[in-house]
């Protein structure tokens, strides 16, 4: 077979396999319904990556291998909506409900139906689609101009790419990219594990998420999508109601909460009343409900105003306070050293169930709001997720309570603590706290860690308290007290024996996952890849230099400190060695070499090359020791330019950088 008919099999094959997992990816996130395995989703992603890289002529952004995000961007482009997305009006009350319609009336004189949806509490988007397929993703902005975020929601795999049933519509469509209650619990876990800051509410979670630069970690979040309504469109869809436009939007593909048909303001209200109650059994936040009427003529007829539709309006429900009284201030120790502050206060029911503990942040945010302990407070879930201090009710003040005073002592090891200056964490600096240790087990087994199955927070601090570890490498030598941990409660034959298992088989891990469990602050996963990427073994990490790191991707001078200082103290390079001696000495997948061709080199690549797919040759521009860079730059050394290469090759002219063919890279690096 030659190359031509290998590309024609090879074209059917991928687009076969495109088809088949967007076909399972909808089943999955869509309609929660999925009909295979995760293993056998796995092997066909597979299948068509290995495609792929063998006929990158072959590769399109639009391919669910591209779901994992891809280059990061300098900053965000500016991009105008055609139509602009308008704010909403908001009513906090029947009565508002009440006037909305008689206002309605007036204008339409006659009676309308309205369909009610879920105020979804995220980051509104615009998704436009040409030929049934994606070409951009804006968010709001101020309705006028947004910003471009397509390689963002290009990452959540509930947006089709391509709309359903070879559809080659024109449209755009407005939705709302949120946070579920449990990715947000889950995210945050993952945020304390890491020593960073928990995100407030879903809400921020989602809009920081998708304003990422980087779309690696836009990927890596638990983002999803409702869409609720169509912005414009071609006539080939010619729909007269809401309700209509849902049932093409289902049929599109697209992710949608059924609204519900209300034929009159009395039974809008009604449902208001009611979902003030039922929304703490949803799986993701609202605020309110949306009401709008469902006939689009009828829109027609009321228009907008500047800001606002006539034809809709947001119903926000009343935020939920709690009083309750604050029986004591905790101080706990994270793995970092932090000490964080924790309200305990008498049980009160906030959003749907009972909570008893807020988090206080730091001594800043006590002093800031002046609670102690005996203060009546207000309580309140951010965003329905997160016990939080609203304010302290001062008239209801005991006269002998007393000014807290934030310890100047570990609570766990009694060390003085510290604050970096500019900082507002306050910090135990004893590396052998056993609140510190135990955080550091606990991050070090976890799933953006070292994944070891079966080893949670509870089995960490049984294995705490029972003596059997103290330090990482002693989870590496508990295979020799298997019949010890057998006799342990809750821990029978066959759970030690996969414990164990998990344990040995973690030591075959990427390199990138050693580094990220160490904890070395600073450096989170997408650091921990990067050094794994340029040293390739934790022997070469060991004798790693400043001026090394500083200048790999992504790092800066704190981060380069941080770590160098990390490797330097003798109790790190004590415990590295004894990893090392345990049989835990993990390479990384992708070793750069650091005396290649390209070793200190910058390079951008603009257009579609014929070799190679973007991410093969920035693989391949790092593993010869050099930085592939997504924007043209007087640090830039040259710049490798496909077909309909754009912009950056006009700016590498323009700035007198080398620009390189395909044909004459390829012959740069055979040298």
């Amino acid at each position: 077979m030659n190359r031509s008919e290998g590309i024609k099999a090879a074209e059917q094959e991928i687009e076969k396999l495109r088809k088949e997992l967007e076909y399972h990816n909808h089943r999955y996130y869509v309609l929660d319904k999925p009909e295979i395995t995760d293993g056998e989703y796995d092997q066909l992603m597979k299948q068509l990556k290995t495609l792929e890289a063998d006929f990158p002529e072959l590769d399109s952004e639009l391919s669910p291998s591209k779901r994992v995000g891809g280059a990061v961007l300098d900053s965000f482009v500016k991009i105008p909506h055609e139509i602009p997305l308008l704010s909403l009006d908001n009513a906090f009350n029947a009565e508002d409900l009440r006037e909305f319609d008689r206002r309605i009336q007036r204008e339409l004189g006659r009676d309308v139906s309205y369909a009610v949806e879920y105020k979804i509490d995220g980051l509104t988007v615009a998704l436009k689609y040409e030929n049934g397929k994606l070409v951009t993703g804006a968010t709001r902005g101020d309705g006028v101009i947004g910003e471009d975020v397509t390689s963002n929601v290009k990452t959540i795999r509930s947006i089709p790419l391509v709309l359903s049933g070879n559809q080659l519509v024109n449209l755009t469509v407005r939705g709302e990219v949120f946070i579920p209650k449990k990715g947000f619990e889950k995210l945050n876990e993952t945020q304390i594990l890491s020593g960073k800051e928990a995100f407030a509410n879903p809400r921020n979670a989602a809009a920081g998420s998708l304003r990422q630069l980087d779309s690696k970690i836009a990927a890596s979040r638990p983002l999803d999508i409702f869409v609720f309504e169509i912005v414009s469109q071609d006539r080939t869809l010619n729909l007269e109601s809401h309700i209509e436009a849902y049932q093409a939007l289902k049929a599109l593909g697209f992710k949608l909460v059924t609204p519900k048909t209300c034929e009159t303001i009395e039974a809008v209200i009604a449902y208001c009343e009611e979902m003030k109650e039922q929304r703490h059994e949803l799986p993701f936040e609202i605020d309110g409900l949306v009401i709008k009427v469902n006939d689009f003529n009828q829109r027609r007829q009321l228009g907008v105003t500047v800001k606002s539709p006539r034809w809709a309006i947001a119903y926000k429900f009343p935020a939920e306070l709690a009083e309750t009284v604050v029986r004591e201030i905790r101080v706990q120790v994270g793995r970092t050293g932090v000490l964080t502050p924790l309200a305990e206060f008498d049980p009160v029911k906030v959003a749907g169930s009972v909570i008893s503990r807020a988090t206080l942040h730091n001594k800043a945010f006590i002093e800031e709001k002046n609670i102690r302990v005996g203060d009546t407070v207000l309580i309140q879930k951010a965003g329905d997720v997160i016990p939080a201090v609203v304010n302290v009710v001062l008239e209801k003040r005991p006269e002998d309570t007393h000014p807290y005073e934030f310890p100047n002592k570990c609570p766990i090891c009694d060390t003085a603590v510290i604050q970096i200056e500019g900082e507002a964490a306050i910090r135990c600096p004893n590396e052998e706290c056993p609140a510190k240790i135990k955080r550091k087990l606990t991050h070090f087994v976890s799933r953006p860690a070292m994944n070891i199955d079966g080893v949670g927070e509870s089995v960490v601090d049984m294995l705490i308290e029972n003596d059997f570890i103290e330090t990482i490498p002693d989870l590496y030598r508990l295979h020799g007290q298997r019949e010890s941990l057998i006799g342990l409660d809750r821990m029978g034959e066959k759970s030690v024996d996969n414990m164990i298992a998990a344990i040995e088989a973690s030591k075959s891990n990427d390199l990138y996952r050693l580094i990220h469990g160490l904890g070395i602050p600073l450096i989170g996963e997408k650091a921990a890849k990067s050094l794994a990427t340029y040293f390739g073994s934790l022997e070469s990490l060991l004798s790693a230099e400043y001026e090394q790191i500083v200048g790999l991707s992504d790092f800066g001078d704190k981060m380069a400190q941080s770590l160098i200082s990390y490797l330097s103290r003798s109790e790190n390079k004590d415990l590295l060695k004894e990893l090392i001696s345990l049989g835990v000495n993990p390479v990384s997948a992708q070793k750069v070499d650091v005396n290649g061709i390209l070793s200190g080199k910058t390079v951008v690549v603009t257009g579609t090359l014929t070799q190679y797919g973007r991410e093969e040759i920035k693989l391949l521009i790092e593993q010869l020791g050099g930085k592939a860079s997504g924007s043209v730059s007087k640090k830039t050394d040259f710049v490798i330019v496909g077909e309909n290469a754009g912009s950056k090759a006009t700016k590498a002219q323009e700035l007198g950088i080398p620009i390189l063919t395909e044909a004459e890279f390829e012959e740069m690096i055979k040298v």
